[in-house]
Formats: C-alpha cells, structure tokens, sequence
C-alpha cells in the first residue's frame, strides 16, 4: 500500500486586513474634513429649512417695507448672496466627491487583496481535502484487502 502524503500545513503570511476607515482617516487633510463638513452640512434638512427661513424673512421684510428696504425687489443683493453661495458650495462638493472615490478606490483595493486571501485558503482547504480522499480510497482498499475482497 502506499503512503498518502499531505500537503503542508497552510501558512498564513499575509499582513492583516486593515479597516478601510481607518486606513481613510489616517490619510485624510484637514481641507478634506472641512469639505465634508461643509457638504454635509448644506445636504442636510437643517440647513434647508434654515436657508428658507431666512430667505423668506429677507423677502418678507424688504417687500414689506416695514423698516428700511436695503434690498428693494428684485432683490439682486439676495440673488448676489446665493450666486456666490453656489460659486464656493459646487466646488467643495466635488472635492468632497473626489475624496470619497479615493476611499472606494481603497476599499477596492482591500477587497480584491481580501478575495486573493480568500482563494488562497480555499485552494490549500481543497488540497488537503483531496488528500484525504486519497487516504481514505487507500484505507478503503486495504480493509477490503485483509478481508479478502469482500465489502460489507
């Protein structure tokens, strides 16, 4: 009978996986955080429902004309005030975009390294798996051997 021969013991060389949120705010600038606070911020209820206030009361109280009009209809300051609010809001959101696909870029990147690990383990598990098929059809063998070709 022949010797079944095992592989060898899988060895796990690879560097831990790291928290890709982790790895984000280690890397992050203090004008990435900053664009996301802002865009945070502005793409919240809070700030629309505070934005509309306060338009409203700007137009409610230069219409109205209860006190001095210091932005009389058309309201062009008002229209000047939100132009230059969209001018800086527009690219703080695209650098805020643009940090968040370097964070997907990264993740990606740790989950193909995840998958190779994975596909890794699992052809050494295969392996292993195999070679014991192979012990147990020589063990299979043997028995029916010492019982002289019978199977019970």
């Amino acid at each position: 009978m022949e010797r079944v021969r095992f592989p060898e013991p899988f060895r796990h060389d690879h560097p831990p996986v790291r928290n890709v949120n982790e790895l984000v705010a280690e890397r992050t600038t203090l004008a990435e955080r900053t664009a996301d606070w802002v865009v945070a911020t502005v793409g919240s209820w809070h700030f629309i429902i505070v934005q509309s206030v306060l338009l409203t009361a700007w137009v409610a109280v230069n219409a109205i004309g209860f006190i001095r009009h210091w932005d009389p209809y058309p309201f062009i300051l008002m229209n000047l005030l939100l132009s230059l609010q969209a001018a800086y809001t527009a690219p703080i959101i695209m650098m805020s975009q643009n940090r968040q696909a370097e964070r997907d870029r990264i993740e990606a990147r740790n989950d193909f390294l995840i998958n190779e690990k994975a596909e890794e383990e699992i052809r050494a598990v295969l392996d292993h798996l195999a070679a014991q098929d192979r012990a147990l059809a020589a063990m299979q063998e043997a028995l029916d051997k010492l019982r002289g070709g019978r199977r019970d």
